[in-house]
């Protein structure tokens, strides 16, 4: 299995690295030009949506990030 790697940036993007695909909501895949590594917006402001253009500087976007368990998921009924 191909292993990616998802980064949640301090204070800036969600970079993905490894074999992965971006897909818009009627599944058709974005072109990313061979690209290992990408930034996903995180802060709402790049003009280049969903990928980070380095807005969140300028914008002075700030979440510090620290890695926890989420709770299990509720039943399904």
């Amino acid at each position: 299995m191909a292993s990616t790697k998802v980064t949640i940036n301090n204070n800036g993007s969600i970079k993905i690295e490894g074999d992965f695909e971006i897909c818009d909501p009627t599944g058709a895949a974005f072109g990313l030009g061979g690209r290992a590594a990408i930034g996903l917006c995180r802060c709402g402001q790049s003009q280049n949506k969903p990928f980070c253009d380095g807005a969140h500087r300028a914008a002075g976007f700030s979440d510090a990030v620290v890695a926890r368990e989420l709770p299990p998921p509720a039943p399904k009924v």
